[in-house]
């Protein structure tokens, strides 16, 4: 099911809910990122916990892991999305935006950026109060890029490993 097309540059995308047959793209980009792929060069050893986080993401109401095809139906982008209800300022839901990648051939051509709008009014249809990410500290063109949409560096994060 398409949730959304884009046209850029005379080429169309399909937004779409990811499937498990899409588990082996959605590894790739994720391990073709240069951060991630410092911290865990051999994906590929580990396909059966990347399944099992699908499986669980695709059970979960709260999420949406969804993937962008070209026209030749290959997957050439994707992002996570999260629902939070709180009680923090009165009760408002917060989407969280995570995972983005766009194929590194693809980047700067708008497809990031339809994208996040496309996220931004998926929060508005979910009556969400704000949309929210976090991005490493080392990617300042993510930041940039994110500014640019109206995102504001806001907040500081902080994680714990375990």
């Amino acid at each position: 099911m398409t949730l959304e097309t884009f046209i850029l540059s005379e080429n169309k995308y399909c937004l779409r809910r990811a499937v498990e047959e899409d588990l082996d793209a959605l590894v790739e980009l994720l391990s073709n990122d240069p951060i991630r792929q410092a911290e865990n060069p051999a994906a590929s050893e580990h396909r059966a916990q990347f399944l099992n986080a699908f499986r669980a993401i695709d059970a979960d109401p709260a999420q949406l892991l969804v993937v962008v095809l070209d026209e030749a139906d290959v997957v050439v982008a994707t992002m996570q999305l999260t629902v939070i209800p709180g009680l923090a300022r009165f009760g408002a839901t917060r989407l969280t935006v995570e995972a983005v990648r766009v194929d590194e051939r693809l980047r700067g051509n708008g497809l990031g950026s339809e994208m996040m709008k496309w996220a931004v009014a998926e929060g508005r249809r979910r009556n969400v109060a704000l949309v929210q990410l976090t991005s490493d500290k080392a990617r300042e063109d993510a930041h940039r890029f994110y500014e640019r949409l109206g995102f504001t560096a806001s907040h500081v994060g902080f994680k714990l490993a375990l």
